[in-house]
């Protein structure tokens, strides 16, 4: 069948025009991740006929590794907590994740055949632990309503009649839409989809520099320490920035340290090397153990024994935790007891991992190139949605929910944006007294 004229790319481009339905309710989304999938669900609920565009030989690639340990989903913390991870976007992504908040996500998942359960640290997951069940479930519910696929369409910009571009197996190719939702991700784990390359195609929007998040940190080790102890875990500990202290896990790099305890003070540590070139955290060895009583086990002479074997059997240290404390005595720290640097060693980190490895980003869409419905002020029937946007998170489910929670909405506001635009043309064309009332498209 022919294309509708209105699909048609221009002569110039050299390209052809991808088939869709011709009608005012065709819609787009660019980007299969979690925000992208959910805009497209929410659209074509309301009744649109949704293309999703992704650049990756399936979807939501990143959510299939992220689920490979277990797909923390969201977190049950009460909403007041949970909205306060978010930092200073918290109060731009309250009225969305109100909207959806990590009740309605559970429920959605479970619609899906896919129970939750919250485990010890308050975090939810599916039962089958992993992201592959619940992604083929989405899937065929978005080919029953009628949601269609392109794969291997890589999104290169905008034509000068506001067209959709897209390089493809078959060459450039365009797509004319009613509305379309960029859902274009952020600057992580780029062989995975999103490579943070979309500011140069949106040149009239002010975005912020990408910049890693949830990541670990450069830290200057001794060449013994780091042919020891590359790859050991660091159990049962709790890091301290500023304030702030996170106790969970952490592993020794080669370069580094990274693990979830960090992890949760990235964004206050990265800040602080950006502003004076370094950050020095300090790591609780024994965070179950006060002080006082550490200290009647260690600061007392230690008769014919090692340092080692003392740190072993007076604290409980293991030989990782033991290394570090020789690490920081080797580079000067004599000044102390040893039970003051087993409470509270400090760690010197000078950069955060590149964010190609980094778990999340930060930076992106600035807020104040949308509006309340997510729509790019500078480009009417564009909307943005999910990482792509300029917020973080620590993990702990917090990032998929807003990723969900901002994909939903932008879904929302494009189909409230074309109910307004089709009222709008429905009064300009209003018939006159006696003449057939003009059909109707959205519900």
């Amino acid at each position: 069948m022919a294309s509708s004229p209105s699909l048609q790319l221009a002569a110039s481009t050299g390209g052809t025009a991808i088939g869709s339905p011709a009608d005012s309710a065709a819609v787009a989304v660019v980007g299969a991740g979690p925000a992208g999938l959910m805009a497209a669900e929410t659209m074509a609920r309301a009744g649109l006929a949704v293309t999703v565009f992704d650049r990756m030989p399936s979807p939501a690639r990143k959510l299939l590794i992220a689920g490979r340990g277990g797909l923390n989903l969201t977190h049950s913390e009460p909403l007041p907590a949970f909205l306060s991870r978010y930092g200073g976007a918290a109060e731009r992504l309250r009225p969305v994740v109100e909207s959806f908040p990590p009740e309605a996500l559970v429920a959605w998942c479970e619609a899906l055949g896919q129970p939750t359960f919250v485990g010890s640290s308050g975090r939810v997951f599916p039962r089958a632990m992993k992201a592959s069940p619940l992604l083929r479930a989405w899937l065929n519910r978005l080919a029953a309503l009628g949601v269609a696929l392109r794969p291997r369409h890589r999104w290169t910009g905008l034509d000068a009649d506001g067209a959709l571009r897209f390089d493809t197996p078959d060459g450039p190719a365009s797509f004319r839409s009613a509305a379309t939702v960029l859902a274009l991700g952020g600057a992580s784990w780029p062989r995975l989809g999103s490579d943070g390359a979309w500011p140069a195609l949106l040149p009239d929007a002010a975005v912020a520099p990408f910049r890693p998040s949830n990541c670990g940190f450069r830290c200057a080790w001794s060449d013994t320490f780091r042919r020891r102890f590359e790859g050991a875990p660091l159990k049962r500990i709790a890091l301290e920035f500023r304030g702030r202290r996170q106790r969970g896990e952490a592993v020794v790099t080669a370069t580094g340290i990274e693990g979830g305890a960090v992890y949760a003070l990235s964004a206050p540590l990265r800040n602080a090397i950006e502003a004076e070139g370094a950050a020095t955290a300090r790591l609780d060895l024994r965070p179950d153990l006060a002080p006082d009583a550490l200290a009647r086990r260690l600061d007392g002479p230690r008769g014919s024994l090692s340092l080692s074997n003392h740190l072993r059997r007076a604290a409980g240290l293991p030989p990782v935790a033991v290394g570090l404390v020789q690490e920081a005595l080797h580079n000067g720290r004599h000044d102390q007891p040893l039970s003051r640097l087993v409470k509270a060693l400090p760690l010197r980190l000078t950069a955060p991992e590149p964010i190609a490895g980094a778990i999340s980003s930060a930076g992106g869409l600035r807020w104040g190139e949308v509006d309340e419905r997510f729509m790019l002020r500078s480009r009417p029937g564009v909307f943005a949605a999910g990482e792509m946007l300029d917020w973080e998170a620590p993990t702990g489910g917090y990032l998929l929910q807003a990723c969900f929670a901002t994909g939903a909405a932008a879904g929302q506001g494009a189909v409230e944006w074309l109910r307004e635009e089709q009222g709008r043309a429905c009064l300009s064309t209003a018939p006159r007294l006696g003449s057939r009332p003009a059909s109707q498209g959205l519900g």
